[in-house]
């Protein structure tokens, strides 16, 4: 495919002016689903989840928030797809990452007890709670910004 075959998709619809009290409501369950976790944690699994789910809008926004609000190294966000091969990611990291995988793709067979019983190892009941709102809660927005189209702010020196 040649790059004038690409197509700029425009937004189809402002959910947040359109739906604002149900809108409303999901920013709230997003903020209270980071209570407790690393926030760098809470990127990494909003990248995770937004890359299998093809969401580009919040790609470009978690991989920019985990960048410049906390000072998450670009190497482990531009990795993040291949954290299985690589050493950037704790043991911590990496068991919630298999759980955002493996929650994100439900219709694959849900989340195996091998994967929960290496999160259950590596966090807290409290955090595992989180952690399972922060996965519910991006995939929730994922799917809001793919089915509406939504765009992130334009690149600089772009239309």
């Amino acid at each position: 495919m040649s790059s004038d075959e690409y197509v700029t998709h425009l937004p189809r619809i402002n959910v947040a002016k359109e739906a604002s009290a149900s809108y409303r409501a999901m920013l709230l369950v997003s903020n209270a689903s980071h209570d407790g976790i690393d926030p760098i944690l809470a990127e990494l699994i909003k990248i995770r989840a937004s890359q299998i789910n093809g969401c580009g809008f919040c790609m470009d926004m978690h991989a920019t928030d985990a960048r410049k609000k906390h000072g998450e190294q670009e190497r482990r966000i531009y990795a993040l797809s291949a954290w299985r091969e690589l050493s950037f990611y704790t043991a911590r990291e990496r068991a919630a990452l298999a759980l955002t995988e493996e929650g994100t793709l439900l219709a694959e067979g849900g989340v195996s007890d091998e994967t929960w019983a290496e999160a259950e190892k590596q966090f807290s009941q409290a955090e595992l709670s989180q952690i399972v709102m922060l996965i519910a809660t991006i995939n929730a927005w994922n799917r809001i910004s793919v089915i509406s189209r939504n765009q992130p702010p334009a690149l600089e020196g772009t239309q």
